[in-house]
């Protein structure tokens, strides 16, 4: 299955951002579904990225190093004093702050070249919060229904394609991404695919 999905995102157009090529494939974890990525993130294709979403900090230190190793993205969910730490990027959840925001800000604002920032999109504010924040990208789910979050009303491809379309940055598609769905989607919004289910092996 991740080799399928793997062949949609060469398909995209890789985003650029903070002088560097953004990754068109990225792996989530979860605390309940995949709490330790790094079997399916030493998987992942060189260039690709990772978000890990409440790591343990022996899992994210793990995470960083290899990271570094393989040429991966490390994005760290909602702290960033251990986005800090791990020389990685931020992201923020839609529903809930960020700790440490500002010194990853200030670290960004002082040109830190790993400082990326992602936001979670779901609905109009989220879309205001991009054009107030500038991130670099934009997480736009679900777009399909999702094992994450069973029963929850999804996007699907008109919705999320006309919240893609008014996101000031470049939209990843999230939320029951898989070789099934992808291609449902509107390829020229798409600049990106994430998965948990479809890429943990």
């Amino acid at each position: 299955m991740a080799r399928t999905l793997e062949v949609w995102s060469r398909r995209l157009k890789p985003p650029r951002a903070r002088g560097r090529r953004l990754p068109c494939l990225w792996l989530l974890s979860d605390p309940g579904r995949l709490p330790d990525p790094r079997a399916a993130a030493a998987r992942l294709p060189r260039g690709q990225g990772v978000l890990a979403r409440g790591a343990k900090r022996g899992v994210l230190r793990g995470l960083a190093r290899l990271a570094r190793a393989r040429g991966l993205v490390l994005l760290v969910g909602g702290d960033g004093r251990a986005a800090l730490r791990a020389r990685a990027g931020l992201h923020l959840p839609d529903r809930a702050g960020a700790r440490g925001l500002l010194p990853f800000l200030l670290a960004r604002r002082a040109g830190a070249p790993w400082a990326l920032l992602s936001v979670a999109v779901h609905g109009r504010a989220a879309l205001a919060r991009a054009r107030r924040l500038r991130p670099d990208l934009g997480f736009v789910s679900p777009a399909f229904p999702t094992e994450s979050h069973p029963g929850a009303p999804a996007l699907g491809p008109l919705r999320w394609s006309g919240l893609a379309a008014r996101l000031p940055v470049p939209a990843v598609a999230l939320g029951g991404v898989g070789p099934r769905t992808a291609g449902r989607l509107p390829l020229r919004r798409v600049k990106g695919l994430a998965a948990i289910g479809a890429l943990r092996g």
